[in-house]
């Protein structure tokens, strides 16, 4: 369970140093510090459980959900990539649980494309693999072509090119224009051109 240093404090609120017995309380092992004012109850909780509350709004995206709906050959172990909008600059956080990138896309599409999932008690947000391909797309250095954009999904990214067109298509031209760039132009035009 996540717990802020507002709740530790009414769960503790009969200590005269109540950021002294929090201390203790992560040194026993029963507490394990998140970010500063930010504690979890389960040392073995799974970081995208975490993730949102690290930081945000956020929701989980990028090579995370690829590497999950296993679009993308790298396995992410320990690492949550998460989308925020309106941020100015990406944030990095290191804790017990593992490594919480934070990166900003268009506030138009934030909201779109993204379940809320609940499991073993917590609640996260997470992308759909099409529209954290379309995240991914817009972290990236623009490509100038349909070839450059179909090496980039396929070559650098390793994409597979079966997975790919199994994906709802419709859905991602959709959500790529809403996007504003570059890559998400040729995106659109590779899937136009078809296999």
């Amino acid at each position: 369970m996540i717990l802020t240093f507002d709740d530790l404090a009414l769960r503790f609120n009969d200590r005269t140093d109540i950021k002294g017995k929090i201390r203790r309380e992560v040194k026993a092992g029963r507490l394990t510090q998140i970010r500063r004012g930010l504690y979890e109850t389960d040392a073995n909780a799974d970081g995208k459980y975490l993730a949102g509350a690290i930081y945000g709004p956020s929701y989980l995206s990028f090579d995370y959900v690829l590497s999950m709906c296993s679009l993308i050959p790298e396995a992410i172990l320990r690492t949550y990539t998460s989308a925020t909008f309106n941020k100015g600059k990406s944030k990095r956080y290191d804790n017990a649980f593992g490594v919480f990138t934070y990166r900003d896309i268009p506030a138009a599409v934030y909201s779109l494309g993204v379940q809320i999932r609940e499991e073993n008690g917590y609640s996260y947000q997470i992308a759909t693999p099409e529209k954290a391909l379309c995240d991914k797309l817009y972290a990236l250095s623009p490509v100038g072509s349909i070839k450059a954009m179909r090496a980039l999904l396929f070559e650098d990214l390793r994409v597979d090119e079966e997975d790919f067109w199994r994906l709802d298509l419709k859905d991602i031209m959709r959500l790529a224009p809403l996007y504003g760039a570059t890559n998400h132009k040729y995106l659109v035009r590779l899937i136009e051109g078809g296999r």
